[in-house]
């Protein structure tokens, strides 16, 4: 089989000494341009830089040294976007930029982008910005988050960051973005048909509509192919060229001069109009998708060949010629030398440190902590806040109103804090918890944003990135499947591939569990979190009352203002409006409201705990704490001393504490309100299980009541997959009265 590597490498050389260089059909002179001799001969040895690192990635795989080679050959003309951005503009790149991230390295004096990018490729420790986790193009200094191999996950976060350079402004909210910058996003055609894609790009039109600030610009670099399914002729300016709120324009990105001249102008219309602008830019893909794609298996050798007369370095070093500022000789000089060059680096990148243990490499999992003041409202300003509320604020309240009033303090208290989400604005959310912060803080700060969940969590990825603390709201825990990789993909992995050098602060509220009633059915009554607790370095908050919420949401928000953590906090819908325990009328689950002058704090992984009985100890959380509360009235009743924890953080778990609260327990029951496979029951069996054998002592009787592994039905039918307080009391005198028979069979 022919070597398309060495073919492509060799390709120049033999073009410029045969003098068969294409001609662009695209004539843009240096002026029109606005291009000067010199910085032409720069990109070009930018886009030289790139493919000489595409074709030596290629052959440190052979040699074992590189292990991800999806490389930039046919796009190098993404070199004059960087040129003609600034470098304060933040980048979020498609995977093929290995031109743009060169070229503006070379903004920065003492870059060195070559030793840089092969460290990565090498997967070495000493690689700056992943420290050898992944192969990726960022840089902290060069305001270009890093991305993996993402399918167009990185457009909403770039829509989102977009949307608050002028709200930071407007906030007086210390940025990492000037007034004036603006926001870059790259990818590619195929990538353009994804959901996420066009949520992205609807929510920056829908955005700019409405006449809002969104300075994004949109970057399709079109190859034709995805991988091996061509993109029909035609469709990218179909789909995008005529679409409200979004300007269209073309380039050919086989042509420096034409490149550099549309990214100008569209720069400047996204600057100064602070508008979205679709930049749909012409290029081809050289070498397959990857190393290790071999195109014959889906491309004729025709295809192949064509595609590769189409090589961009051809068109630039024709420039070149025809406007007489190197000759042959000088072009194939300076090719060599920066092979020579590549490859010596490559060596010595090749012979760096890589990642060794477990510990080096999840250091980065949870992102560095930060130095910040906890600031309190003055005390006026406080009674002027909740003057509408003063007649309540001495009563107990149930869940949702003190959601709602620890939510309206933290506001005051950090300005950075932003409200994002469905229906969250004068309407107050489904059920009231954000009933009037818009009409406190106004509509910049409690942002009712268009129903796409994909959407809402990119805005809060791309306000973080900007200094503003997001505090986004999904309005359904089921609702969250739409957008989970916004959490996972993005959010969560930023500062592991980063080093910690960028992070997504930011707290995602989520309206869930189970044994709602009145809104029934699957979609609002969900109750399985699996997905959150399989992300790494993600905080689960799950409170089972209002006294706890209120102090945990104020721990979850200052967790990410100084520690940078990404929380998710589960509120359980069903106790939303609960006031009584046992009967009604009993208020046992409404609690007095303590201001943050009085705040009892509840740290991450604090247990909480009720009663000292030593019969049985009862592991549980949410709603299941609440059952468990009424089962533990009725066992006491017949005789039966129970202890209570309830979990509260349910990611990641407290082991330690939950081995000591069970220690000295024979008996141990869990209730877990999610289902049976895949709950956090499993994880509890595990940790009380190996904590008795560590210490050598014997494994307690355990036994499990969970949900069923079902949807949840419509209407009462709900409650035949859910756990209940009689099943609790059923299990609780198994256990103690020792029917073992019943336990085995249970277990």
């Amino acid at each position: 089989m022919l070597d398309r590597n060495a073919i492509v490498k060799d390709a120049l050389i033999r073009a410029l000494q045969s003098g068969e260089l294409p001609h662009s059909p695209v004539q843009v002179s240096l002026a029109q341009a606005g291009m000067t001799a010199e910085q032409l001969v720069d990109l070009f040895e930018t886009q030289v830089m790139s493919r000489h690192l595409d074709l030596q990635s290629r052959l440190m795989q052979k040699q074992g040294q590189s292990f991800y080679t999806i490389g930039s050959a046919g796009h190098e003309g993404n070199a004059a976007c960087a040129a003609a951005l600034r470098m304060d503009d933040m980048a979020f790149l498609h995977y093929r930029s290995g031109a743009f991230a060169i070229q503006r390295s070379k903004q920065k004096p003492g870059s060195t982008p070559l030793y840089d990018m092969l460290l990565s490729f090498a997967a070495s420790a000493e690689d700056p910005i992943s420290g050898g986790r992944h192969k990726v193009i960022g840089s902290k200094d060069l305001y270009i988050p890093p991305q993996t191999s993402t399918i167009a996950s990185h457009l909403p976060k770039a829509a989102g960051a977009a949307y608050s350079i002028a709200l930071a402004a407007k906030l007086g909210v210390e940025a990492q973005l000037k007034k004036d910058s603006i926001v870059v996003c790259s990818f590619g055609d195929a990538s353009a048909n994804h959901s996420t894609a066009q949520g992205a790009i609807n929510a920056a039109a829908w955005t700019a509509y409405q006449s809002i600030p969104m300075p994004v610009l949109f970057i399709c670099e079109d190859n034709g192919i995805g991988i091996s399914t061509s993109t029909p002729t035609g469709w990218i300016q179909a789909n995008f060229a005529n679409r409200a709120g979004l300007a269209y324009r073309y380039c050919d990105g086989l042509n420096l001069l034409d490149t550099y001249r549309a990214v100008s102008e569209a720069a400047h219309y996204v600057r100064t109009r602070r508008m979205p602008l679709f930049l749909h830019m012409k290029v081809v893909r050289l070498l397959g998708h990857a190393g290790s794609d071999s195109e014959f298996a889906y491309r004729k050798l025709e295809s192949i060949e064509a595609a590769e007369r189409q090589d961009p370095l051809h068109y630039s070093a024709r420039l070149l010629l025809d406007n007489g500022i190197m000759d042959a000789d000088e072009i194939i000089r300076l090719y060599q030398d920066v092979e020579q060059r590549v490859a010596h680096i490559a060596q010595v990148a090749a012979s760096r440190p890589r990642l060794q243990t477990a510990e080096q490499i999840i250091a980065s999992v949870v992102p560095p902590k930060k130095e910040l003041t906890n600031r309190l409202l003055d005390e006026d300003k406080r009674d002027a806040l909740f003057a509408h509320e003063k007649h309540n604020l001495g009563k107990p309240q149930h869940l949702a109103k003190l959601i709602n009033w620890a939510l309206m303090d933290l506001m005051a208290q950090h300005q950075e804090i932003v409200m994002c989400g469905e229906d969250i604005g004068r309407k107050g959310g489904v059920y009231n918890v954000t009933a009037k912060l818009s009409e406190k803080f106004g509509t910049p700060r409690v942002i009712n944003t268009l129903l796409d969940e994909q959407s809402i969590l990119g805005l809060a990825i791309g306000m973080a990135h900007n200094g503003l603390l997001p505090i986004p709201e999904i309005q359904f825990l089921a609702y969250v499947h739409n957008a989970e990789d916004q959490i996972r993909g993005e959010a969560a992995t930023l500062p592991f591939f980063s080093k910690g050098q960028y992070t997504n602060p930011m707290v995602i509220r989520i309206a869930g569990l189970a044994y709602q009633k009145g809104f029934g059915g699957h979609f609002h009554n969900d109750n399985s979190f699996t997905v959150f607790r399989d992300i790494p370095g993600l905080i689960l908050a799950c409170p089972s009352n209002g006294a706890d919420a209120v102090s945990m949401l104020r721990e979850c928000v200052r967790l990410a203002r100084e520690e940078q953590r990404l929380v998710v906090f589960l509120e359980p819908i069903a106790l939303y409006m609960k006031k009584d325990l046992h009967e009604d009328g009993d208020n046992l689950w409404s609690f007095e409201y303590l201001p943050p002058a009085q705040n009892q704090p509840v740290a991450l992984g604090e247990l909480g705990v009720y009663g000292e009985g030593k019969d049985l100890c009862i592991l549980t959380y949410g709603n299941g704490y609440y059952l468990s509360r009424q089962a533990e009235k009725q066992l006491k009743e017949q005789g039966i001393n129970c202890k209570v924890l309830d979990l509260r953080w349910l990611a990641p778990l407290n082991e330690a504490g939950i081995a000591e609260q069970t220690a000295g327990y024979d008996k141990v029951l869990i209730v877990d309100e999610c289902r049976y496979s895949g709950s956090v029951s499993e994880a509890l069996v595990t940790i009380v299980t190996e904590a008795r054998q560590a210490q050598g002592q014997p494994v307690p009787q355990i036994r499990r009541i969970t949900a069923e592994d079902s949807f949840i039905p419509l209407g009462s039918a709900s409650y035949a997959v859910l756990p209940d307080k009689e099943e609790i009391v059923e299990a609780a005198l198994t256990l103690v009265r020792g029917d073992q028979q019943a336990v085995r069979e249970a277990s």
